[in-house]
């Protein structure tokens, strides 16, 4: 028997030595942040994800996965802080953090790498603060006489290898046909049309986002592997887009009237988007700016967001370079991540990678799953790379967080914990552990109260361990 994250298990009989090392050194590990692993119940799954905003105005318009709601935001600032001053997301993803800092009266800065991502944040900035009401009459002439009908021709869709027959022909046209007629309206207003269409992309088409891939419906003409995929309505395009106008309309007219979307709010911040990659714009930023951080880098779980959006991105003009550049770009979460050259990219990062070197359940993890490679045990040889790249590349945002933040400042960062080949791989633990080395100090790693299930495959090759799912509360150290 041995404990595993609290819970008294049997250890496999098939489990090498190599992995009961593994399990050692995550139980010391335990043990030393024992007092700081708090289950907090406020927490739910529906709140550090996107279901909390799902029917919340403005948060609502675009549905992406992979976000945190508003209103953990919101716990966070009111119950720990900031309560003034700027906030920065590294990853700021569709700028939840961003939006909800600044309706707390904070200033708030984002870097983002995906163009889909600035799409979101802009429409919101431009319907935030740029929208009267003769745009607002503008925006509502789209759903009530559907301009679009009368175009004859369109503008023709950019298409990538993995998005090719995505919709139904007739949807295709009426989408060219849209994008055809947004050219004939105002700059402020094609933008926010052109995000109305992003938003409904998913619904319209044969696919549904599901993790690693774009999973497609049984009614396309793409063939997968398995049991074939049944994704319910695909809905026609009028109805759709017809649905999102009026959403957004209503949500704009309603911070437009009298005491707005939220009544007897103050001093609302100012957003400042950097586009483009954590690891390269970070350090060019100015040391101990910023007053918290509040954020969600990817996931160490090989989801490839570069698929998942490919039909915003195409819409957005992506080619295959484009795709594949962004693809290396992002921080090291799937299997097709090459190794980036920290050193090369900013040599004064030998602190934090030296404190990746020296975190040893991380080394023992990588030695695990290299030498399951070496034995063709694993589904995908690219693991070992990118759980590599994946902690020392996050080890180097973490010394800049540090950097830019100011003294006693905090730090909260949503993330999830990973298995692979059997070894349940406790990020929490590991990067609460490289933080402390980098000048943070570990107040809470907050757990939820429902952990996390495996991939069938893992269960029936090594068995069932929920795995935590947790939000950090770091303190920047004086």
């Amino acid at each position: 028997m041995h404990m595993l994250h609290g819970i008294r298990v049997p250890l496999p009989a098939t489990a090498s030595a190599d992995l009961g090392e593994i399990i050692h050194l995550d139980s010391a590990l335990c043990e030393k942040y024992g007092k700081k692993l708090t289950v907090q119940p406020s927490l739910s799954r529906q709140v550090v994800s996107f279901q909390a905003s799902k029917d919340r105005p403005k948060y609502r318009w675009y549905k992406f996965k992979e976000a945190f709601s508003a209103s953990l935001v919101e716990y966070l600032v009111r119950n720990i802080g900031p309560v003034s001053g700027k906030l920065f997301d590294p990853f700021a993803g569709s700028g939840t953090s961003l939006f909800a800092a600044t309706e707390c009266g904070l200033d708030a800065d984002g870097i983002e790498l995906l163009p889909i991502g600035h799409q979101i944040i802009n429409a919101r900035q431009l319907l935030d603060s740029q929208f009267g009401y003769e745009d607002l009459a503008g925006l509502e002439k789209w759903h009530i006489s559907m301009p679009w009908k009368n175009v004859e021709g369109g503008v023709k869709v950019n298409e990538l290898r993995i998005t090719a027959g995505a919709y139904p022909p007739e949807t295709l046209e009426e989408i060219e046909r849209f994008v055809a007629a947004t050219e004939h309206e105002t700059t402020k207003l094609a933008a926010i049309l052109l995000f109305a269409l992003l938003c409904i992309l998913e619904k319209i088409s044969y696919t549904r986002k599901d993790g690693q891939y774009l999973r497609w419906d049984y009614r396309s003409n793409r063939r997968q592997g398995g049991k074939p995929f049944n994704k319910g309505k695909i809905y026609g395009f009028d109805e759709a887009i017809c649905t999102k106008l009026r959403e957004i309309c209503s949500d704009v007219r309603g911070s437009l009237s009298p005491g707005g979307l939220f009544p007897g709010e103050n001093r609302k911040g100012h957003i400042n988007l950097y586009r483009g990659s954590c690891l390269d714009l970070m350090p060019m930023l100015t040391k101990e700016l910023y007053d918290g951080i509040i954020t969600s880098p990817p996931y160490c779980n090989r989801y490839d967001y570069t698929r998942t959006y490919a039909l915003e991105l195409a819409l957005l003009g992506a080619d295959e370079d484009a795709i594949s550049r962004l693809r290396q770009e992002m921080l090291s979460c799937t299997v097709e991540n090459r190794v980036k050259g920290l050193r090369s990219l900013n040599p004064k990062w030998d602190e934090a990678i030296s404190a990746a070197d020296r975190q040893s359940l991380l080394q023992s993890i990588l030695k695990y799953l290299d030498k399951q490679k070496s034995l063709h045990l694993l589904n995908n040889d690219g693991i070992p790379r990118m759980v590599r790249g994946y902690f020392y590349e996050m080890a180097c945002v973490i010394a800049e967080c540090a950097r830019v933040l100011k003294p006693n400042a905090p730090l909260f960062m949503v993330n999830d914990n990973v298995r692979y080949a059997g070894a349940s791989i406790s990020v929490d633990l590991i990067l609460s552990d490289i933080a402390e080395k980098l000048g943070f100090r570990v107040e809470n790693i907050f757990v939820l109260p429902e952990g996390k299930g495996n991939s069938s495959q893992q269960m029936g090759q090594h068995g069932r361990d929920v795995l935590r799912k947790c939000v950090y509360f770091w303190r920047r150290v004086q």
